[in-house]
């Protein structure tokens, strides 16, 4: 008996996680770290960890550096969390305009 084949999707069908949520909820809890500590050992203001964990802004490459630090899980996981965040949110702004765009040719003898 076969097992059944399930198609890859090229973009998940949920909303991934902004990494400020995960932070928020898992990270910042589990280092037993109040927002004001957290700030100031990122060494960042307190307004502006605030943004982050409240989704309104995202994880720059700089943020990023020192949230892996922190964490010492390193600035790709943050960069990745983030841009799969982007992604997501930007392929259903532009959904209509991206299906408008007319692919270029590709050569099929290579």
């Amino acid at each position: 008996m076969n097992a059944p084949e399930y198609p890859a999707t090229p973009t998940p069908r949920m909303r991934p996680v902004h990494p400020g949520q995960i932070l928020r909820d898992d990270v910042r809890p589990a280092l037993g770290l109040s927002v004001t500590d957290m700030a100031r050992r990122l060494r960042v203001s307190r307004a502006t960890l605030h943004r982050l964990l409240a989704s309104e802004i995202g994880v720059s490459p700089e943020m990023a550096l020192r949230l892996g630090r922190l964490c010492g899980n390193g600035a790709g996981l943050w960069l990745r969390m983030q841009a799969d965040f982007d992604l997501w949110r930007a392929e259903r702004t532009l959904r209509d305009e991206l299906a408008l765009i007319e692919p270029a040719p590709h050569d099929q003898a290579a």
